[in-house]
């Protein structure tokens, strides 16, 4: 108890301790990495993913790059592509491998919120003519965006937190507190930028769960509240995906 309070009185004393930066600008490098490589990661997985939920073409290959990406250490690519890169661009480093983490996140909320789509309503827009790219803007991408800000929740929150290890390589950021505070035996400082950590992670995430609960096409809201319907295995199943976690295959008829 008492090294918690120690830790709750370090992080308010306004003084981080020498050779530490201030809080403040510890928080802001965590926000700036995480906001940099989920922008880059979302460049490129959003777009590919919502042609692959378009289309239907390449599912197959983007679940297999998803697991595969997912199951690259963050710390060993970080550290590798720092060797690789050179002392001079650990910045480049540490981006390009939290870019790597956050694309599986992002690419499955992208494609699986036009899979969860009823395909019923699709067809009603091409019965009254719509074109492909109507059918894009004004159904699949509305409807499909509620998954896809879960997406982006979670590779936000997988990078906020992964961020906390480029302080091994001295970008700094809250994984300063954690990693230099151990030879020092300064447990007050550790466990107060655990908490940090995780207090920064838990505001960032209700802010994504009430816009995820914003974007939900109001009319559906409306029905869904009016009466409530069972979810499809289909939408259990991408539901699962945009959020990195595993999925019974579906039963075969």
């Amino acid at each position: 108890m008492n090294l918690l309070g120690d830790a709750i009185g370090w992080i308010f004393s306004g003084d981080p301790g020498r050779g530490f930066d201030a809080i403040p600008v510890a928080i802001g490098v965590q926000l700036l990495y995480t906001v940099v490589a989920v922008l880059i990661a979302g460049a490129i997985a959003v777009p590919l993913g919502w042609y692959i939920g378009h289309t239907g073409k390449g599912r197959e290959t983007a679940v297999a790059i998803s697991g595969a990406a997912r199951a690259i250490p963050s710390f060993g690519l970080l550290i590798l592509l720092t060797l690789l890169l050179g002392v001079l661009h650990k910045p480049e480093a540490a981006i390009i491998s939290f870019v790597v983490l956050a694309i599986p996140s992002l690419l499955a909320g992208a494609y699986t919120g036009f899979e969860a789509i009823d395909r019923r309503v699709i067809d009603a827009g091409r019965s009254m003519g719509m074109t492909e790219s109507q059918i894009l803007w004004r159904i699949e991408v509305p409807l499909g965006l509620p998954l896809l800000v879960g997406g982006i929740r979670a590779a936000t929150l997988q990078v906020l937190a992964t961020v906390t290890i480029a302080a091994y390589i001295g970008l700094g950021g809250l994984g300063q507190y954690i990693i230099a505070a151990i030879p020092l035996r300064r447990f007050d400082i550790l466990i107060g930028g655990a908490i940090l950590v995780a207090v920064l992670a838990l505001v960032i995430d209700g802010l994504f769960a009430l816009l995820q609960h914003l974007v939900v096409p109001r009319g559906i809201r409306a029905a869904g509240s009016a009466q409530p319907q069972p979810r499809s295995a289909r939408q259990r199943r991408a539901e699962a995906l945009a959020v990195g976690a595993p999925t019974a295959p579906p039963a075969t008829p």
